[in-house]
């Protein structure tokens, strides 16, 4: 097909955004009896992909009857929250809930856009009254390795004195480390010092072993520990194989945020009676099938297709992307978020094909595409950014090939777009980058 006729395909399929609640009934009519909905974003920084997300969960909360949000956050960070939009926590505002994201980089979730979804399921989950079925929200990363060793022993406390000290014994193998989970990392990657695998092991086997004789209302607070020792076990091994190359850490990553969707899954649906349904947000990289893509070639995988393998039909995932606008990101790691502006994307692109349809904005279910459907699996480009933008190198930085159909059910497309906004002081100064001329190769 020439891309003319491509670009009229797409035109044809594409549904118009007219920001109304409306917009994504047809991608509820897709979605139909799926339990877990993957909804991603092309930036962490973009009011749009997080506004479109935050519309469609409400949607699927209280239209389908999804009881979970599952965010692409670490669990005892997310936990926090869980506890305020359940009623559960002494934070009388939502802004107090978000207060324990202090990692970099925290304009992620510690913005507007998330601070009134949070608000809005404390509401709606106070509307359901106490015999109702109220909506939590969680973390799948395993970035938490500290913070998850100290939920773990602060835990058996109160419960066993002596099994906490077992557990203050084993983790108190990264204590020669310090606070920083790399600096273990690199020094049991290159010999310098023993890895502390067995401890963390250890630790989830133990935890385990209480499931047999807990008692029903320890349900929930046994399983928040049992999943910090999990994190703490994963992140162990992800921090050190960090310096074994990307792929190996990088798929530990995924497979972690699974088997976490698969556990909290597991857990809701015994609680309840019935097969949970899951909202699922992370990055594109996340949750587009990785098979799809440059990365899968290369021997990555990630979660949205450990979802579809384990789920098939189960499962649905929608994709985010966007043609230009700003962006919240960094220049470099651990440095404040800038308002950026996003450049032009190139011309060889999804984005740019996109950008060609001539509508603001549009929902494309793959569904819907008929002859245009295997024209669009012609292997394109696809841009990514995360929490760093690099403009000047942009083609080698966010840039890799897909094919769309295969990666994503659906995807929503913003032709331009505008930074979300921080809570923080120190994330959202307006930065002008280069001008659109720099050469694109470099």
């Amino acid at each position: 097909m020439n891309p003319s006729g491509l670009i009229e395909g797409v035109r044809v399929a594409a549904l118009p955004l007219t920001n109304e609640d409306t917009d994504f009934d047809a991608l509820l009519e897709g979605i139909g009896d799926a339990r877990f909905v993957l909804l991603g974003e092309a930036t962490h920084g973009t009011h749009e992909f997080y506004a479109a997300r935050a519309l469609l969960t409400r949607r699927l909360i209280t239209e389908r009857g999804f009881r979970a949000v599952a965010v692409e956050a670490d669990w005892p960070d997310a936990l926090r929250i869980n506890q305020y939009v359940r009623g559960e926590t002494r934070d009388l505002r939502a802004e107090q809930a978000l207060g324990d994201f202090e990692r970099f980089p925290r304009w992620m979730w510690r913005n507007a856009e998330v601070l009134g979804f949070v608000e809005w399921l404390r509401e709606h989950n106070d509307s359901v009254g106490a015999q109702g079925v109220k909506t939590g929200l969680y973390g799948l990363d395993l970035y938490s390795l500290h913070a998850s060793m100290r939920a773990v022993v602060h835990y058996l406390e109160t419960r066993d004195p002596r099994a906490a000290q077992r557990a203050r014994e084993r983790y108190a193998c990264f204590d020669r480390f310090g606070a920083d989970a790399q600096a273990y990392g690199h020094a049991t990657s290159y010999g310098f010092a023993e890895h502390c695998e067995e401890e963390v092991l250890a630790q989830v086997l133990e935890l385990r072993e209480r499931r047999v004789k807990n008692e029903a209302s320890e349900e929930d607070a046994l399983f928040h520990a049992e999943q910090n020792a999990r994190l703490a076990r994963d992140a162990e091994a992800y921090y050190r194989t960090m310096y074994a190359g990307r792929d190996t850490s990088w798929n530990l990553r995924d497979t972690h945020m699974a088997d976490t969707a698969e556990a909290l899954s597991e857990f809701l649906s015994q609680r309840h009676g019935e097969p949970a349904r899951m909202v699922i947000w992370a990055h594109n990289s996340h949750l587009g099938d990785a098979r799809a893509t440059q990365m899968g070639d290369q021997g990555e995988l990630n979660l949205g297709q450990l979802l579809r393998e384990r789920h098939g039909g189960d499962t649905f995932n929608v994709g985010f992307t966007t043609y230009t606008g700003t962006v919240i990101a960094a220049r470099r790691w651990d440095t404040p978020g800038l308002r950026r502006r996003v450049r032009p994307a190139l011309q060889d692109s999804y984005e740019a094909l996109f950008h060609e349809v001539g509508l603001p904005g549009f929902l494309l279910r793959m569904e819907d595409l008929g002859e245009a459907g295997a024209a669009l699996r012609e292997r394109r480009l696809e841009r990514a950014i995360g929490v760093i933008y690099a403009p000047h190198s942009e083609r080698h930085s966010h840039y890799f090939y897909a094919d769309l159909p295969a990666q994503f059910d659906a995807v929503v497309h913003y032709d331009r777009t505008s930074a979300l906004q921080p809570l923080d002081l120190d994330a959202g100064h307006e930065e002008e980058d280069a001008a659109d001329t720099w050469p694109s190769g470099m």
